[in-house]
């Protein structure tokens, strides 16, 4: 009955975070959404001017500089009114951040689980197991040496912000019309595909 309990709480605790996070992406509360949304972006924006650790660093100063400041105006608050309300931090210190050995065996597994499907993928396309999805593969590699050659990483990662932060909304508000072109594009995409298939020896799949 423990177990049980223990694995309902932590199902419960991954669909709360789950759900934050669909409600960042949807700015449901647009103060929080733009807050971490900004916050994100300065510190990418401060990746591409400066170092990781000199950013690491400034970031430390600052956090640290606000906590021992704030540290010092309690203590001396209250000293002169004569309080004990004892470390300002008290409720942040008492909370349990240690992941238990449940929870590291669980992303371990999920980890593990992710990089043998990842080597088995390109396994099957390295060694042309299905020759059209080998192609498509090639295709996106192609593509994406000139995607290299106009962005570096982090403008990559810029990028990939904006869109989290942008697509959802537009498609929720859009959603009709999105579908409708990308059923449009996938029948055409389909199409070639067929085409090619039909014409190259050995290209089509086999019937399960």
């Amino acid at each position: 009955m423990q177990a049980t309990a223990d694995v309902t709480k932590k199902e419960s605790s991954w669909s709360g975070w789950k759900g934050q996070a669909i409600d960042l992406l949807y700015w449901r509360n647009v103060k929080q959404s733009g807050a971490v949304f900004s916050s994100v972006l300065l510190l990418l924006f401060s990746l591409t001017q400066f170092s990781v650790v000199s950013v690491g660093a400034h970031l430390a100063l600052a956090a640290l500089s606000a906590t021992i400041s704030f540290r010092i105006y309690k203590s001396v608050l209250q000293a002169v009114q004569k309080t004990d309300e004892g470390h300002p931090f008290k409720a942040y210190l008492e909370i349990e951040i240690a992941l238990s050995q449940d929870q590291i065996s669980k992303y371990a597994d999920k980890i593990l689980l992710y990089t043998n499907t990842c080597m088995k993928e390109l396994r099957r396309l390295f060694l042309v197991q299905d020759l059209i999805d080998s192609l498509k593969f090639a295709v996106l590699m192609w593509l994406l040496t000139y995607v290299g050659a106009l962005f570096n990483g982090l403008t990559l990662l810029i990028l990939a912000v904006v869109s989290m932060f942008s697509m959802p909304v537009v498609y929720e508000k859009h959603q009709a019309q999105i579908d409708q072109y990308v059923g449009l594009i996938r029948t055409q995409v389909n199409s070639v595909v067929g085409k090619i298939q039909a014409k190259i020896p050995g290209a089509k799949r086999k019937e399960e």
